[in-house]
């Protein structure tokens, strides 16, 4: 008997995860604006209707702590100089989307009271509520710890119905599709399969904090960011992973 397929939405409240790359486009590094504008549009329309967003964005366009651990800086040092990155990207971010009309909150991990509120779980629910787009930044406020994880427990905090995360392929595979031609794509998998099979979806302690929270993922395409709507009203679009017990 085949496994029954996954739920989907539509979803009421997702938590959207972002690279830093994403914001850079064709430019690699930093922010390019006209990509930051087109994702901003593609979250408005998304925002439109009853689904409601909160928003981690990671900061790899502008500083990787790994790389720059790897190179001899401390690494808790490196891993702080990223969460920088990620608040400079909220910003970018929050302005545009504000400059569609739309209501948003900035809150960081690390205090920085004249740009953003200080992360407020309560805060953040009361915003979400009243319509407000959340953006987190400054990952976890921990060293050591990805956006990845962090978007996971953002996520579980303000009772998110799935984490949607965008990348620059399809979904996910088996292999790297742009090293592998005939590398195989994933519709659907399950959590542990993901974790056991290393498959990059997101880092272990990421995977394991959303498998033991039942939390769905939705990997996607970005480069398309009409694919950021798609994903929230639940189309089939990218890879759904997900626990047995939600089919």
């Amino acid at each position: 008997m085949p496994p029954t397929p996954p739920a989907r939405g539509p979803w009421k409240l997702v938590l959207l995860k972002l690279s830093g790359e994403a914001l850079a486009g064709p430019d690699s590094v930093g922010i390019h604006r006209p990509t930051v504008r087109s994702i901003a549009d593609a979250i408005a329309q998304a925002a439109d209707g009853e689904t409601r967003f909160g928003i981690i964005v990671g900061g790899g366009n502008m500083w990787r702590g790994k790389d720059a651990a790897a190179d001899g800086m401390d690494r808790a040092t490196a891993d702080y100089a990223g969460m920088v990155a990620t608040v400079i990207n909220g910003i970018a971010l929050q302005d545009a989307l504000e400059r569609l009309g739309l209501e948003t909150r900035l809150q960081t991990a690390i205090e920085m009271r004249e740009v953003a509120e200080p992360f407020i779980r309560r805060r953040a629910i009361r915003h979400l509520e009243k319509g407000r787009i959340v953006l987190f930044g400054a990952g976890s406020g921990n060293p050591f710890f990805t956006t990845d994880t962090a978007a996971v427990l953002r996520a579980i905090e303000i009772g998110a119905d799935v984490i949607l995360k965008a990348t620059n392929v399809r979904g996910v595979y088996d292999k790297d599709p742009r090293k592998n031609p005939d590398a195989t794509f994933y519709e659907a998998i399950t959590h542990h399969q993901a974790l056991t099979s290393g498959l990059g979806v997101m880092d272990s302690t990421a995977l394991a904090l959303a498998m033991d929270n039942s939390l769905p993922i939705v990997v996607f395409d970005v480069g398309d960011p009409a694919n950021i709507g798609r994903a929230a009203r639940g189309e089939p679009v990218g890879t759904h992973v997900h626990n047995p017990e939600q089919g």
